[in-house]
């Protein structure tokens, strides 16, 4: 591998940017008439521009990726989380085009991209997965059906879904038969497939993923992170390792997403993701993501290994370099994201001109960002700008360094999420680690009755 294209934009292009610097990697950015002068334009050894703003008409078409990176001599591609990167025909183009794709096999995005598929795969791993149906139900009448099996309440779920569309929790049989066309049709909109399924509702859960890494032969995890801080099914805050497991749960939760992996022999960072029950301790295997996760800095700073860099060196065909008795963790980090918005008005985008910001620095603080004096916050895509991440020699360093850091960043002339964050610290259950998925919207709830302003 000599020429990286980064088909990605924001602070995870600037990532690999950087990942392949250390390495040797020539880089090849490319932008939307939107990101001329971006962070990762501008970094990059060379940049190409790939249409108009819209990413439907830039950073989601294949054919404009696959020729930019033929046009500039790359070898290989990389693409990020988001966008192209869960796509199987986009890592088949790739692959045709006698490029090198920075991700697991097309074949082995589609099993694990379907969640019908995945839950099949993963049971014949002897991996848990929440009770549910075994394969996808077409219709409301079969929905019905199957929660009367499953029993209520149940969690209707997209098949071919991700990000947190498609999906809707119902308590009884009016609300399915209402919310099964509504979810289904999001989800045929948003992914070309209206196919759903159904799983338990797990009422006090965590969301608990791990990371894994996997050469086609042999794989390993690297830990796990807690994701449960949601909102809208939208991860705001992310830690390593989880506060609300035990050693027997990790132990063995770590355990099956490696054999999850050696099952379809995965190849790449990946991350399998788990819901646990915390009234009983069981863990359920609920999806795959075929990526590099935006909270993969966590698990960096508690185990020192670069992730982007372990996952160019296997797409360059090297095998894993990395024993399992190789990865160890140490203390805690803490990963918030912060994004162009507003939180008193209901979480409005504000897109503008950065005028001036200040990143936090100092000991054992990363901020992951593209932002930059005259950067503009586009409309056309997410509203992450900054990922403040911490480390600490246990939980409540990091929390306090957490406060420390976030206090220090300013970013003037657009809206920020900077002080919910903050006040987000101060909130003892957060403190003493006792949330579930639901704990977030919950307090955002109570806040807004309340009139509370960040």
């Amino acid at each position: 591998m000599k020429r990286l294209l980064i088909a990605n934009r924001g602070e995870i292009a600037v990532r690999i940017i950087r990942a392949a610097r250390d390495l040797g990697i020539e880089t090849v950015a490319v932008a939307s008439d939107a990101d001329r002068h971006a962070q990762h334009a501008l970094l990059a050894d060379t940049v190409v521009n790939i249409g108009p703003a819209p990413a439907t008409k830039s950073y989601l078409v294949p054919e404009a990726i696959v020729s930019a990176a033929r046009d500039s001599g790359a070898d290989a591609v990389h693409p990020g989380y988001g966008f192209l990167s869960e796509r199987a025909a986009f890592a088949a183009a790739v692959a045709d085009a006698g490029l090198t794709f920075v991700g697991p096999d097309a074949d082995v995005i589609e099993q694990m991209g379907d969640k019908v598929r995945a839950r099949q795969v993963a049971a014949a791993a002897g991996v848990p997965t929440v009770p549910g149906t075994p394969d996808g139900v077409a219709d409301v009448a079969a929905a019905v059906a199957a929660a009367r099996e499953t029993g209520y309440p149940v969690m209707l779920k997209a098949a071919a879904g991700g990000g947190g569309r498609g999906i809707r929790v119902v308590a009884d049989e009016a609300e399915l038969v209402a919310a099964f066309p509504q979810a289904s049709g999001e989800a045929a909109s948003a992914f070309g497939d209206g196919r759903m399924y159904l799983e338990r509702f797990v009422r006090n859960a965590r969301h608990v993923e791990v990371q894994v890494l996997g050469d086609g032969t042999d794989a390993i995890h690297v830990f796990e992170r807690e994701c449960s801080l949601q909102r809208r099914r939208q991860k705001v805050v992310e830690e390593a390792p989880s506060p609300g497991i035990d050693e027997r749960i990790r132990a063995e939760m770590t355990a099956a997403a490696v054999r999850l992996c050696r099952q379809v022999g995965y190849r790449s960072a990946g991350t399998c993701e788990f819901l646990v029950d915390d009234e009983t301790g069981e863990f359920f295997f609920i999806e795959m993501n075929t990526r590099i996760q935006v909270e993969h800095p966590v698990t960096e700073l508690i185990t020192g290994i670069d992730l982007v860099a372990e996952q160019l060196r296997i797409a360059a065909g090297e095998k894993l370099g990395i024993r399992q008795s190789d990865v160890t963790a140490r203390g805690h980090a803490v990963e918030f994201r912060v994004c162009a918005e507003n939180p008193d008005k209901n979480f409005m985008p504000g897109p503008g001109r950065i005028a001036h910001v200040h990143l936090p620095g100092g000991p054992w603080v990363r901020t992951d960002t593209w932002l930059a004096p005259g950067s503009q916050v586009s409309p056309y895509y997410d509203s992450l700008v900054a990922k403040v991440v911490v480390w600490g020699h246990d939980r409540a360093t990091a929390l306090a360094r957490s406060r420390r850091a976030l206090s220090e960043l300013v970013i003037d002339g657009v809206p920020s999420t900077t002080s919910l964050l903050l006040e987000l610290l101060d909130e003892p259950w957060f403190a003493d680690g006792s949330f579930g998925t639901g704990t977030l919207e919950q307090w955002l709830a109570q806040r807004a009755a309340t009139g509370v302003s960040a």
